[in-house]
């Protein structure tokens, strides 16, 4: 057996307690939502209490407004998260159980529909309370990577969202059967790339110190640059990823080992660089379009 790293002792659960025929309890899942969502606040308060950050001294937002946008944000997040797993992952499922849609503490939530949902509820906060669109796009951005970070490391801690099979030295051996029959030969560990770590690393840590860099340099004097930058950031982190994680179950087959959505004679693409191809594309455009109105 090659060398792996075994899975550390962790719950899903930070605690929990039993009360009246009911379980109660904190999931880490549950307060990686809630710690990055504060700080994300936290990140967007301080920004636009420094005025000089910002374009014309002018803060897109006040902080009581923020705490406003908040309530949109988590709307957005939840409810986009949700219907973005049933509508990109398993639309035959839901259709034929929609029941089971609105049950989402038994997971199943996606990226990309989270993005959609805040993107949507941010839109329609600014459209109601005449606040730029651009300006708020950056804060939220400069925001967004602290959730990432907490959330990816809450995957690993469920032991859930993990890589494909490795002889990497530090490849981790997760718990369960899943996880753990890849075919490796009878007796033997399977070990797995920590693939959430490496999304935490990249769209959390790696892309906010560059978010954090292009602010002290001026960037958010630049509307939709910081925006811009998390698109594009997040996407290439992602659609490299992907070559790591364990592939979708529902797109793997015989003849399709990898899991690939899109593919023609076993080259293409996964659900995840399918989807975040739109997001490359249009932080690239943000870029320059920012660039262009700044000379």
């Amino acid at each position: 057996m090659l060398a792996a790293i075994p899975f550390p002792p962790l719950s899903p659960e930070l605690f929990a307690i039993d009360i009246f025929g009911f379980h109660l309890a904190l999931r880490w899942y549950a307060l990686a939502y809630i710690v990055g969502i504060l700080l994300g606040w936290r990140f967007a308060v301080m920004t636009v209490n420094r005025a000089a950050l910002w374009r014309d001294d002018q803060p897109p937002m006040t902080r009581d407004q923020i705490e406003d946008l908040l309530t949109w944000i988590i709307l957005g997040v939840i409810i986009g998260g949700r219907l973005g797993y049933v509508l990109f992952y398993q639309p035959g499922y839901y259709l034929a159980n929609p029941t089971e849609i609105p049950i989402i503490w038994q997971g199943g939530m996606s990226f990309h529909g989270g993005f959609l949902g805040t993107v949507i509820g941010a839109w329609i906060f600014c459209a109601r309370h005449n606040i730029p669109k651009l300006p708020t796009a950056d804060m939220l951005a400069l925001a967004a990577p602290a959730g990432l970070f907490f959330g990816r490391i809450a995957n690993f801690i469920n032991a859930e969202l993990w890589g494909r099979q490795t002889d990497v030295p530090w490849g981790v051996i997760f718990p369960g059967d899943h996880p753990q029959n890849c075919g490796q030969p009878l007796g033997e560990f399977c070990a797995r790339h920590p693939s959430q770590l490496y999304e935490a690393g990249l769209e959390g840590l790696a892309l906010g110190l560059i978010i954090f860099v292009l602010i002290r340099r001026g960037a958010l004097k630049k509307p939709g640059l910081i925006a811009g930058t998390f698109f594009a950031g997040y996407g290439a982190a992602r659609f490299f990823v992907e070559f790591f994680r364990q592939p979708d179950a529902q797109f793997q087959s015989p003849g399709n080992p990898l899991g690939l959505a899109w593919h023609i004679n076993g080259y293409g693409l996964t659900m995840g660089q399918i989807l975040t191809l739109p997001m490359i594309a249009v932080g690239i455009w943000f870029i320059l379009r920012a660039k262009r109105a700044a000379k």
